[in-house]
């Protein structure tokens, strides 16, 4: 069975690029029928945090990328990796190493000063017996790495990346504290898992050699490989906190549905055709993990708003008030009193591109109007604007039903009455009820906030213009 991994590290937030990789991992599997598992390597115990595990958490939760069985947490597995050790020890694939810290960095000296490259020169490799007192030494345990040959990596996505193995030193697997190593436990936690496609970031590629062949000395079946490129900012350079939000879960806060980050990341990199939109079907029918590209891709955050508010016009409202009141309630607006939120969603997508703009100028249907926009006073509340707001009052108080209809036929009467633009009528009516210039078109917005909102906010802003004036 087609079986992938997701294995980040918990020592910061889970980012961008990561989100990337773990989807086109998810796609993969999925689209082969396949498992797709989650890995927290965490061996590193001074910078790995709960906090960051959690972070992993959220931000996979959000994307909606579950994995089909519980997360592998790699210190739980430490007498499982030193086993394992001990069996390479046992087979000679293995070896005690006695070297001290002083003769490692002489040895590195040495090798600079010759202008060669700097690597464990396998000096206790081939020791016939332990040195004197060794059980009250300090030790490492190396892999014996194949001294001839070359090792080839079939890369799904780079094609074939040749390593001579007389360049590959011996690689530590177990530290003096009896801990293993990173390269070690991915290589048995791939085994162990029945990993059968390795699909990571290319920063890893130069790991891949040491890892075969510590797979072939266990004499484990090898997965496939496939690097992907790493994301650039927009400027070419390493995608970074300097290029703005580069956390999955800061994208949520910055009000973008988890469907349009999950879209504008496979195009990273990958494409089907001209098509621009993937339902999450789509993606997992369609991506193909040779077809994404070998270079680099740059991160352009005004395409994934664009993508964002593409998808927010046709989204289902049930796909989406989920996120809309996250934010609602993020801003401290309670929707307990007001019309629905799935038809204020409806009536403010087209104009709102992510969920932060949608709800703060959706504030006005759950919140009394505090204040007017000064800009827009200034522009439209006029003794004129008093007269048009208490006519339009007298007209919508006696109306029946409070329908959209009718709303819109009084507006639009009310302008060839007095025989004026309908925007010298619309303008002051969505100040007076949303207390700025902006809302939805006029009856949609009066309809949603019912005949009591509208004709109490109608009198205020008519209080308030004659008041200023």
């Amino acid at each position: 069975m087609v079986t992938t991994r997701f294995a980040p590290s918990p020592t910061g937030f889970l980012h961008i690029g990561g989100a990337r990789t773990a989807l086109f991992s998810y796609l993969f599997a999925k689209k082969h029928g396949g498992r797709f598992l989650l890995r927290i390597e965490d061996t590193d115990r001074e910078r790995s945090t709960d906090a960051a595990v959690k972070a992993i958490f959220d931000g996979m939760e959000w994307l909606g990328l579950a994995a089909d069985e519980k997360p592998v947490f790699q210190t739980q597995r430490y007498d499982r990796y030193r086993a394992v050790a001990g069996e390479l020890l046992a087979k000679g694939e293995a070896y005690r190493c006695y070297c001290t810290k002083q003769e490692l960095d002489d040895m590195r000296a040495g090798q600079m000063a010759r202008k060669e490259k700097p690597r464990y020169d396998g000096r206790c490799r081939n020791r016939k017996a332990a040195p004197m007192g060794a059980a009250d030494l300090p030790s490492v345990i190396r892999f014996k790495n194949p001294e001839t040959g070359a090792t080839v990596v079939n890369d799904l996505i780079k094609g074939d990346i040749t390593f001579q193995n007389h360049e590959l030193d011996d690689l530590i697997i177990v530290r003096t504290d009896g801990n293993p190593t990173y390269n070690f436990c991915v290589v048995v936690d791939d085994w162990e898992m029945k990993v059968t496609h390795v699909i990571r970031g290319d920063d890893h590629v130069n790991n891949t050699p040491r890892q075969i062949n510590i797979l072939k000395a266990l004499g484990a079946q090898l997965p496939a490989y496939a690097h992907v490129p790493m994301i650039l900012g927009s400027d070419g350079v390493k995608l970074s906190k300097r290029h703005g939000a580069v956390s999955v879960v800061e994208y949520r806060a910055l009000g973008y549905h988890p469907d349009a980050v999950l879209n504008y990341l496979v195009r990273l990199g990958w494409s089907h055709g001209d098509q621009e939109l993937f339902t999450r079907e789509e993606m997992m029918q369609l991506f193909d993990i040779g077809s994404v590209q070998k270079s680099p891709a740059r991160f352009d955050v005004e395409k994934l708003t664009w993508v964002n508010h593409e998808l927010l016009k046709k989204m289902d409202p049930g796909h989406a008030i989920g996120e809309f009141y996250w934010h609602l309630e993020r801003i401290g607006v309670s929707t307990k009193d007001g019309p629905r939120l799935e038809d204020v969603f409806l009536a403010q997508r087209e104009r709102c591109k992510t969920f932060i703009e949608m709800s703060e100028k959706s504030r006005f249907f759950y919140e009394d109007v505090k204040s007017y926009n000064e800009k827009d006073a200034a522009k439209h509340f006029n003794p004129a604007a008093a007269e048009i707001l208490e006519s339009l009052a007298a007209t919508l108080a006696a109306l029946n039903p409070w329908m959209s209809d009718g709303i819109h036929g009084a507006v639009h009467a009310l302008a060839e009455q007095r025989g004026i633009g309908l925007g010298q009528v619309a303008q002051p009516i969505r100040l007076a009820v949303a207390g700025m210039a902006i809302s939805p078109p006029i009856d949609q917005t009066l309809h949603l906030l019912g005949r009591e909102r509208t004709l109490a906010r109608l009198d205020a802003a008519v209080r308030f213009i004659r008041k200023q004036r």
